[in-house]
């Protein structure tokens, strides 16, 4: 007969990866079901509630939003799922990474070609700062980005072909 471990949140924490803060926030917005607590109100965490926090925080660490991680773990726990699903969910986020990826060197490219202009001497004129107060404002990653792109067939790749507008 197996025992199940019985933790407190500090416990549920260290063995999961996730602050107790989190976790409490991750329970706030029904991310993960409402754990059982002690009779005097303390949460007490069971393996299974490890194992998905430990889910959870894997996902976090790949990026996933709330609201995806939201579709992830219900993905995950219905087991009469289409592998289908879980993919499209997995590619919307590439594609989100991709477009701040872009974002990001359009960001190190500015900051170099203006790095590369200044003298870095004594002198007060400076293009880096004039880059700043005069220059276009710098690209900024997407929150949420609107844009169409072609998805992969079913086991194939994505062909990279940007169908917006």
């Amino acid at each position: 007969m197996r025992h199940e471990a019985i933790m407190n949140i500090g416990q549920a924490a260290e063995a999961s990866g996730i602050s107790a803060k989190m976790i409490r926030y991750y329970e706030r917005v029904n991310l993960i079901p409402p754990v059982g607590r002690t009779e005097s109100g303390y949460r007490v965490y069971t393996d299974a509630d490890i194992h998905t926090l430990k889910f959870i925080q894997r996902a976090r660490s790949l990026g996933f939003s709330v609201k995806q991680m939201h579709e992830l773990v219900s993905l995950w726990r219905d087991r009469s799922r289409s592998s289908a699903n879980v993919k499209s969910v997995a590619l919307a986020h590439v594609a989100e990474l991709e477009d701040k990826i872009e974002a990001l060197n359009s960001m190190r490219e500015t900051l170099q070609h203006l790095a590369e202009h200044c003298r870095g001497d004594h002198r007060p004129d400076c293009p880096i700062i004039e880059g700043l107060s005069e220059g276009e404002q710098p690209p900024e990653p997407p929150q949420n980005t609107n844009r169409r792109r072609m998805r992969a067939p079913a086991g194939g790749r994505r062909s990279g072909v940007n169908t917006s507008p």
